[in-house]
């Protein structure tokens, strides 16, 4: 999750998870009598770089089409047939509203791929940036959420009556947004466009000075919040 640097035009992230930056060769410019642009990039060089950006747009495309009738299909499911709405079930919903909202980001990610700069403004970009943020955080806590949910079925099933029931699994996957929203905050408060040298704009984080130390605090940040802590309560679920 460690955001890229602001010169960098954004290219679409992981998931957890994200919306960080790539940078690409421009485009523009004319051919020179030794097989090069104007601006000194050889020819071949700016070929490879715009198939990859298509084979990447490519990939993300299926991957939104295909996440978005899966993830569909499991909402429709769950709302529709009372019996579905089991504990389990809801935090399923829950992993599935979440993953539903990230593929709605993606085709914003991928049009900035392909254009190789972000044209969609400030608001979208923090909107974008933050969309696919809450979903790697709301992925994580719900997963930890099942694993709680599977340790008190298995090794308390006296107590699972009274904790596994939907209305106490809304209430959590209630509590899991709202810490997921209050741990994203820094990328909400500091998500915004940049222009590049070259005339481009990139979407990003862009960390107040001493940019490098922010930067450290972030890393480490996320690290804690949305990979160590959970992956320890986890373990200790199947241990």
């Amino acid at each position: 999750l460690a955001p890229p640097s602001p010169s960098l035009p954004p290219s679409p992230g992981s998931g957890g998870g994200g919306g960080g930056g790539a940078s690409e060769e421009a485009a523009a410019g004319g051919m020179d009598s030794g097989g090069r642009n104007s601006s000194g990039a050889p020819n071949s060089t700016l070929s490879e770089s715009q198939g990859s950006a298509i084979l990447i747009s490519f990939i993300y495309s299926v991957v939104c089409l295909v996440g978005l009738c899966g993830n569909s299909m499991v909402i429709y499911v769950i709302l529709r047939y009372a019996k579905m709405k089991t504990a389990t079930n809801i935090y399923i919903l829950n992993l599935a509203i979440a993953d539903e909202l990230l593929m709605l980001s993606v085709p914003f990610l991928v049009t900035s791929t392909l254009l190789h700069h972000w044209p969609f403004g400030s608001l979208l970009c923090r909107l974008v940036l933050s969309v696919d943020a809450i979903n790697m955080f709301t992925s994580i806590y719900c997963l930890t959420v099942l694993s709680v949910d599977r340790y008190i079925a298995v090794v308390h099933p006296i107590k699972a009556a009274r904790y596994r029931r939907p209305t106490v699994a809304k209430m959590v996957n209630l509590g899991v947004w709202v810490l997921s929203i209050l741990i994203i905050l820094p990328i909400i408060i500091f998500s915004n466009t940049a222009a590049n040298s070259d005339g481009t704009v990139a979407c990003n984080m862009l960390m107040p000075e001493p940019t490098q130390r922010w930067l450290v605090v972030f890393v480490v940040y996320t690290f804690l919040m949305g990979f160590l802590l959970p992956v320890v309560a986890i373990c200790l679920c199947y241990i």
